[in-house]
């Protein structure tokens, strides 16, 4: 793997978003909302299964993984499938905390929370069925957890419902000034490569060469497109910029 004919410059904005985040052992978290905050306000009857906790991880993922191909880059190993694979994790990272945040009214947004966290932790429930682990210490299980996130009756809120990848990008695009059916297409390629599709090799990446083997058969060797690759970079850098701007608008006292 080398970068010799690749130039990337169009990462260089996220890249240098990314280390601006980077603090001398870890990334710098976003602070916890002021307390009279509007997103204090939302957070207040969630308890420990509140927006921010959710929005703050999900940022950290999202730079964790842009950093990443910062460092791929930087080596010079850029294949054509992991540049993609890391930048559909950063994108769907800085679309959740958006989509957390910017909830149509103070109910949809505690409505996303939980059911982000009941998502959660139905997977924490299946994990722990198939590895037989059983919580220590009088801790609670995913199983457990879940029982009590539905039990928030006393909100009034609408039913929770499983929040899916492709509808919260969909849902965070417009929020961050993007076109949702653009970003999404570019989510779809880059969910392709990330679980081995075919099609996208013929759509996104540009062949360089073509291997006979003995039985016949060619094997064609890839370089990323970087003509397609670059929107997908700009939208993750967008996207970090709105949640950064509505996450410091939304957790400062009014």
């Amino acid at each position: 793997m080398s970068n010799q004919a690749f130039e990337g410059a169009y990462l260089l904005p996220l890249f240098r978003a990314v280390e601006q985040a980077r603090g001398e052992h870890a990334y710098r978290q976003l602070p916890a909302p002021a307390p009279a905050s509007s997103l204090a306000a939302d957070d207040a009857p969630l308890g420990v299964y509140c927006a921010a906790h959710l929005i703050q991880n999900s940022y950290t993922a999202g730079l964790a993984h842009a950093d990443a191909l910062r460092r791929l880059t930087a080596a010079g190993e850029v294949d054509p499938t992991s540049p993609w694979t890391l930048l559909r994790g950063a994108l769907e990272n800085f679309a959740t905390a958006l989509w957390l945040l910017d909830g149509p009214g103070r109910a949809e947004r505690r409505r996303r929370a939980l059911s982000l966290w009941d998502e959660d932790m139905r997977n924490r429930q299946q994990h722990e069925t198939d590895t037989g682990h059983q919580p220590s210490g009088g801790g609670m299980s995913g199983a457990q957890r879940r029982a009590e996130i539905r039990g928030a009756d006393g909100l009034g809120l609408p039913p929770l419902t499983r929040p899916g990848t492709h509808q919260i990008v969909l849902a965070a695009a417009p929020t961050a000034g993007l076109t949702a059916v653009k970003v999404g297409a570019a989510w779809r390629a880059a969910s392709g490569f990330a679980h081995g599709r075919y099609w996208p090799n013929l759509r996104a990446s540009q062949p360089r060469a073509a291997i006979p083997g003995a039985d016949g058969v060619h094997t064609v060797a890839l370089v990323i497109d970087e003509d397609q690759h670059r929107p997908l970079a700009e939208y993750c850098h967008t996207m970090l910029d709105r949640l950064q701007e509505h996450y410091a608008a939304r957790a400062r006292a009014r």
